[in-house]
């Protein structure tokens, strides 16, 4: 049976890798932000800056053992979403591909939209609470707009790339070959999706 262009497409088609890529990069975007810049570096806490916000919050200086006491919460509260978010987008993903998980995960489609979501959680946690909200910054002091701005340059950089990078892999279908038919996942196979 033949098709015509605007049909509705089949129910077969492979299974997008979009929405679990950007929840996964979100999740993992922000585990970077708070295990790196948060811990290991010491450059900022959640509220680190709250002393010059731009909302009114209580300022906790972290360089107190009551302010530490307080980012250190405001900081596991971060990263237990930054875990829900990884452990949403590995069930949308587990949800979508029970098959070939291999091949998902070396999928150039899967890591660019993590990329892309890595980068989203950059912009967005960058223009939130650097800009707008003002409650820290990526390194405070004197030259803490050129960092701030630093960060969501390299946001914008890791959503170009990621869209670049999944741009140029196949779509992943998580049904086996029919006999006649091309997998998504081989050269020659049908159109990709994200």
């Amino acid at each position: 049976m033949a098709t015509r262009a605007g049909d509705a497409r089949p129910e077969t088609g492979p299974a997008s890798l979009r929405l679990p890529g950007v929840v996964l990069g979100v999740g993992l975007g922000g585990f970077v932000d708070g295990i790196l810049l948060h811990q290991i570096l010491q450059w900022h806490h959640m509220l680190s800056s709250t002393d010059t916000d731009n909302v009114g919050v209580r300022y906790y200086d972290p360089k107190t053992v009551p302010g530490l006491e307080m980012n250190t919460v405001w900081d596991g509260l971060f990263h237990a979403v930054c875990w829900l978010a990884v452990l949403v987008g590995l069930a949308i993903l587990y949800s979508r591909v029970t098959r070939h998980r291999r091949r998902v995960w070396t999928s150039r489609v899967l890591w660019g939209w993590i990329l892309v979501g890595w980068g989203l959680f950059n912009l967005v946690e960058g223009i939130l609470d650097h800009h707008i909200l003002g409650v820290h910054h990526v390194y405070a002091g004197a030259h803490q707009l050129w960092w701030d701005i630093a960060f969501l340059v390299l946001g914008a950089l890791l959503v170009a790339a990621g869209w670049l990078l999944q741009r140029g892999g196949r779509s992943f279908d998580p049904e086996p070959p029919a006999a006649g038919r091309m997998d998504a996942g081989t050269p020659g196979g049908p159109g990709r999706t994200g």
